[in-house]
């Protein structure tokens, strides 16, 4: 794919006139944020269906972003009925309707039993639309890792922005990762699918690796700070979350695997020996 030396310059405008951070448009494009950023700074080259999804959610036309359209000015928004999807386009953009109705599907049904026929239906689109965007279920899949990996660590902000201090901050996360809900237990099925598929897949292998990196970081920080307020013994920061976050997982497994009214770990049993590990591994007392 040939694209003008421009084709920056204009992703950029597309950004500054969404009036949204870097990030945030990565998130809304379902696009790794430093692939995105070498892409702006001219060391990389945006795919085809990075810059379908950016025309897409932005409305603008991708014969200009590639500079095949003329003229400096951004396109006029076009038509629905011209890039082939349904007449009205849902509210949060076509990228994010796909990924967040394949992440359901996922969790209903697997991924491998998921086809793209069935994320079209859900769509209220055609296979080409969804091919349009992500070519393969390669980029499917990885796309979908990372929306769940981004929707996780927004709850995870915004339970523990009101804490009164580092233990209850570590009460809120464990309250967080206990599948309760129907959503928490769709949550846990899907990671627990993608947990398979990182084992074969490189590309969601690093993006699993980089996850945890990122969510043991978390815990090791909340304990770290709890140390300093004298609510958590000293212990070694990442130790403690490596040993914590091993149990989450576990645990969870063990109350996906069991009936939700049925004999088994429920959500309480699994509330409970978190809280009772905090107390007896971490609690100043």
């Amino acid at each position: 794919m040939e694209q003008d030396a421009e084709v920056p310059a204009r992703v950029r405008e597309v950004i500054a006139a969404a009036g949204v951070t870097q990030r945030e448009f990565a998130r809304r494009i379902v696009m790794d944020p430093s692939k995105l950023s070498r892409s702006l700074g001219g060391t990389r080259r945006f795919t085809a269906a990075e810059l379908a999804r950016i025309a897409d959610t932005a409305d603008v036309d991708a014969a200009w972003l590639l500079g095949t359209r003329g003229g400096g000015a951004p396109a006029p928004p076009r038509p629905a009925a011209r890039r082939g999807l349904r007449a009205v386009a849902p509210p949060e953009g076509r990228p994010l309707q796909i990924i967040r109705e394949t992440v359901r599907l996922i969790a209903d049904h697997g991924f491998h039993a998921v086809r793209v026929q069935d994320i079209a239906k859900a769509c209220e689109t055609s296979t080409a639309a969804i091919h349009y965007h992500f070519p393969g279920r390669d980029d499917l899949l990885e796309a979908a890792v990372r929306w769940c990996m981004d929707e996780d660590t927004a709850r995870r902000a915004a339970r523990i922005a009101d804490a009164a201090d580092a233990a209850d901050e570590l009460r809120q996360l464990i309250e967080l990762q206990t599948p309760r809900t129907a959503r928490q237990r769709d949550q846990w099925s899907v990671w627990l699918d993608l947990w398979a598929e990182a084992a074969r897949s490189t590309a969601v292998g690093r993006l699993h690796t980089e996850y945890y990196r990122q969510w043991r970081a978390t815990v090791a920080d909340v304990v770290r700070r709890g140390v300093a307020q004298g609510v958590f013994r000293p212990v070694d920061p990442e130790a403690a979350a490596l040993h914590l976050t091993a149990l989450i997982d576990g645990l969870a497994t063990q109350v996906l695997a069991a009936a939700p009214d049925g004999p088994g770990t429920r959500p309480d049993d699994m509330h409970a020996a978190l809280l009772a590990h905090v107390d007896a591994a971490l609690t100043a007392h």
